[in-house]
């Protein structure tokens, strides 16, 4: 069974290998690189990986597996970490700023990967402590809600008995976690809608069906699924955020097109949400003479923690920062394809605190001047190591 010793161990490591940690972030965030084209981000976890002798293999193109086997028996847990950077101009000052225009680690994915090298470093140095195996995995994608999908086709979760995951996130404060059981992020799914209608002059509305007038009122109408068709105690989100219709000033639109997203954290919700919807939208544009077409796109699941994977997390906290290093923070509704692999096995994913606003890291993620204090990274660092050892040890062989 775990000793203090060894929980000082981690923390000790996660200090020494601080700068090692904040090294590689840095590097990580001058050289973003979007989904699915994390290639130089790949080479160089792959370099420090051979560096520490660490077993690896190639997965979902630009994703890294990897394996570090302790000494005794046990269970498998896996440790996750996304790597790819989002399409904004980033609009810091910092000596470390994006090398590349239009790019920028603004989501913290550049931490997670970065702090997973430092855990990688801390556990391959206590194998003789591991019961079980720890798999490390560098995953691309995230952003897009392809690369878990990826991944787990190449194997990522086959034999893993449960997995845990990391988030930097900019509304809890540096020094907290957030690792609580149940709904922590909604599902995050994309909808289009075409609507057709008979276009013709403005001056003549009689001889047309305004195709922006019944979009524009099927916008409103979709409204009434949040109002009055969901309970109020399951939180839902419909957006749309994008309307295309008409040409000209004097010209009856003959088309409309339409984008947009729905949040929710009930996966039932989320099943009926393109019933519902397709009657609206078809009911709507068939009162103006319109007709509308649905496309439906199921991108990302809910992510709902494990409750015991979840407690084990919290008893990781508590070991390195102390009972009130556990923090409160409400379910998001945000999406993470960290989701997917919590449908396959049991899980958790934990908010590390970022947000100080004495040195400026208090913006959104996605945000240009998105920034955060690196005293998280430590943490986080220690963290996954801590988890990883917990978790073995409290299903141990």
């Amino acid at each position: 069974m775990q000793t203090k010793e060894l929980v000082k161990d981690i923390k000790q490591l996660a200090k020494e290998n601080r700068d090692y940690v904040i090294s590689l972030r840095r590097h990580f965030h001058q050289y973003p690189e979007l989904s699915m084209e994390e290639y130089e981000t790949s080479k160089k976890v792959k370099e420090e990986l051979d560096k520490m002798g660490i077993e690896y293999r190639s997965a979902a193109n630009t994703g890294i597996i990897a394996t570090i086997k302790g000494d005794k028996p046990g269970k498998t847990i896996a440790l996750r970490a996304d790597m790819d950077a989002l399409p904004v101009e980033e609009l810091t000052d910092f000596d470390f700023k994006s090398k590349i225009d239009g790019r920028m680690h603004a989501c913290g994915h550049d931490s997670h990967t970065a702090m997973l090298l430092g855990a990688a470093k801390i556990l391959n140095g206590m194998k003789d402590k591991i019961n079980g195996t720890v798999r490390l995995l560098f995953q691309p994608a995230e952003e897009s809600a392809k690369g878990a999908f990826a991944m787990i086709d190449d194997g990522a979760v086959d034999g893993v008995d449960g997995i845990f995951g990391i988030h930097i996130w900019a509304q809890v404060p540096v020094g907290k976690v957030s690792v609580e059981a149940g709904p922590r992020m909604a599902c995050a799914d994309w909808f289009y809608i075409n609507v057709k209608g008979k276009g013709g002059h403005g001056s003549q509305p009689e001889n047309c069906i305004d195709a922006l007038v019944a979009s524009s009122a099927i916008v409103m109408n979709l409204q009434t699924l949040v109002s009055r068709e969901t309970r109020p105690h399951d939180p839902l989100v419909l957006t749309v955020g994008l309307l295309k219709s008409g040409t000209r000033f004097n010209v009856v639109a003959e088309e409309g097109y339409m984008e947009g997203t729905t949040r929710c954290f009930n996966p039932e919700l989320r099943k009926q949400l393109p019933v519902k919807m397709e009657r609206i939208i078809k009911s709507t544009a068939e009162a103006f003479g319109a007709t509308a077409k649905l496309e439906f796109d199921f991108a990302v699941a809910p992510t709902i923690n494990d409750e015991q994977c979840a407690k084990i997390g919290q008893g990781s906290v508590e070991k390195i920062l102390g009972p009130e290093g556990n923090y409160h923070f409400e379910k998001v509704t945000g999406g993470e394809d960290f989701s997917h692999y919590l449908e396959k096995v049991p899980g958790a994913i934990a908010f590390v605190g970022c947000r100080n606003e004495e040195k400026d890291c208090c913006y959104a993620h996605h945000n240009g001047k998105f920034a955060i204090d690196e005293d998280g990274i430590e943490v986080g660092t220690a963290l996954y190591a801590q988890y990883a050892i917990d978790f073995l040890n409290k299903y141990e062989k």
